[in-house]
């Protein structure tokens, strides 16, 4: 929420989104490097939506893992008609798909009641994530797919499009009802994360079965043995569209935010037709070789997404610093500028995270995991 709300205070206050303030303050070669690493961080969330997708269509129409990877290219004629149909028109697609997962997970988190007291204490983080890899591991993959870096980029962009009054007094208002509108989406994204991790603790913590797939999961929840008399066939139907539909919404998110940042940060424009097929097909690729490599093998291509949503994490700090330097400056933002704690805030999350990367890299390579 925080930076959200900075990103929409910059893209308002400057006309800039977050690519074209960092092009205007960096050399060339710098704005390269850069855009080539948000590229990289749009392909890895591409790379997950693909595997989503192909695993939702397996589970669902029981469709082989390397056809539902070559069917999910087709995503780009449905990206294609939203375009021309208008922003809101994406903007209303992506909040049916936020609802049908919302709804879903709400359902299945209430067939399964978990214990209220067991619930709230989960919220407060455990030291041992920190000291144990393989679990930081994962807590910067959820970082990485909540907060993903060029997002960042798409929201200052996309709080331009409203209409406002160019005067300090219709930015103000614009800040705040862009910050609104952020927050209650932010919210409900934030209440989805945790309805499906209380789904998975309420309904297999204590099992001996092995849970770590996608299809193990979608098993498990027509399995009475496992989740107990609220098993049922309809729970791994509804938890795969689930499934699909996040995968649907990541991928159009990606793309639009693809265009800006090619725009901001190298000045180079084409149609939104190629560029989705451009990246759609360097995430294809990866997906492809990984199948073939491991026979179809779920175990990995799922260790891939994970891999991907860690590497969203690690980008991020190139994103967030750069944010919080421009809105921070008072010549650049007036009296717009950052007040004192929303700056201390912002770089406090910038070093954690930048040392949680550290040390995530370091204990891989140092086999503490």
């Amino acid at each position: 929420m925080l930076l959200q709300s900075m990103c929409a205070r910059l893209g308002i206050v400057t006309g800039m989104d977050l690519a074209q303030a960092t092009r205007q303050a960096t050399s060339k070669p710098v704005a390269l490097a850069l855009w080539l690493l948000t590229e990289l961080a749009i392909m890895a969330t591409d790379i997950a939506e693909v595997i989503g997708g192909a695993i939702a269509l397996q589970l669902l129409f029981n469709i082989p893992l390397i056809i539902g990877v070559l069917v999910t290219t087709l995503d780009v004629f449905l990206l294609l008609l939203l375009t021309k149909a208008g922003f809101r028109k994406i903007e209303a697609f992506v909040a049916v798909l936020i609802a049908t997962i919302f709804v879903i997970f709400l359902y299945e988190v209430w067939l399964a009641s978990p214990g209220m007291g067991a619930l709230l204490r989960g919220f407060i983080p455990d030291p041992a994530i920190a000291a144990n890899p393989g679990m930081l591991l994962i807590a910067l993959g959820i970082v990485g797919a909540t907060v993903m870096p060029h997002n960042l980029y798409l929201h200052s962009s996309i709080v331009q499009t409203r209409q406002y009054e160019r005067s300090d007094e219709g930015k103000k208002e614009a800040i705040r009802f862009a910050t609104i509108d952020s927050n209650i989406q932010l919210s409900l994204a934030f209440i989805i994360n945790c309805l499906l991790l209380v789904l998975g603790a309420a309904l297999f913590f204590g099992s001996t079965s092995e849970l770590g797939r996608f299809t193990e999961l979608y098993n498990a929840l027509g399995n009475h043995e496992i989740v107990g008399a609220i098993a049922s066939p309809l729970l791994g139907t509804l938890f795969a569209v689930a499934l699909l539909a996040s995968g649907q919404n990541s991928t159009i998110t990606g793309t639009l935010s693809g265009q800006i940042v090619m725009e901001g940060f190298i000045r180079i424009r084409i149609s939104p037709w190629k560029r989705r097929v451009i990246t759609r097909l360097l995430a294809v690729v990866p997906v492809i070789v990984c199948v073939l490599l491991y026979g179809g093998q779920e175990a990995s291509v799922e260790q891939l997404l994970l891999y991907t949503q860690v590497f969203l994490s690690l980008q991020l700090p190139f994103a967030i610093i750069p944010l919080v330097i421009f809105t921070s400056n008072g010549e650049r933002m007036g009296i717009f500028v950052n007040r004192t704690w929303v700056k201390y805030a912002a770089w406090l999350i910038a070093v954690l995270l930048s040392l949680l990367n550290l040390f995530l890299i370091y204990g891989t390579f140092a086999g503490l995991g």
